[in-house]
């Protein structure tokens, strides 16, 4: 079954032209409803005011992390079940398996291509 196109997606970046990269991405791919949020505080704020479809959170911000944002998600009754991809620059096998342990439904690492993200995506929610 094709990926919903309308679905709510948020994207997550202390770094705002990795926020714009992705968002101009995610419209190339045909996915219209993108959010922003700054940090981990800030996109947990706004999953719990809004359903998500998809997110996709670097790792490294402050004052929440993108790992810390996604074990408040697991943790969260509600949000519990919301494909969650974690984009970092860091290609450790540790951060791998800590972020697999939190229940990470993806993983990429920057920088990335336009295919490896689509890919990324595809693999977790289906067929663009």
């Amino acid at each position: 079954m094709a990926v919903d196109r309308n679905m709510n997606i948020l994207i997550v970046d202390d770094f705002a032209p990795m926020l714009l990269t992705m968002k101009n991405l995610l419209k190339k791919f045909e996915l219209k409803q993108v959010d922003e949020a700054e940090n981990g505080a800030q996109a947990l704020d706004m999953m719990r005011r809004k359903t998500y479809g998809l997110v996709l959170s670097d790792w490294e911000m402050e004052p929440v992390s993108g790992i810390e944002l996604l074990q408040e998600v697991r943790k969260d009754g509600v949000l519990k079940d919301t494909p969650f991809i974690l984009v970092t620059s860091q290609d450790d096998q540790e951060l791998i398996a800590a972020a697999t342990a939190a229940g990470v439904s993806g993983y990429v690492v920057k920088p990335f291509t336009a295919d490896a993200l689509k890919d990324k995506i595809e693999y977790v929610l289906g067929p663009l």
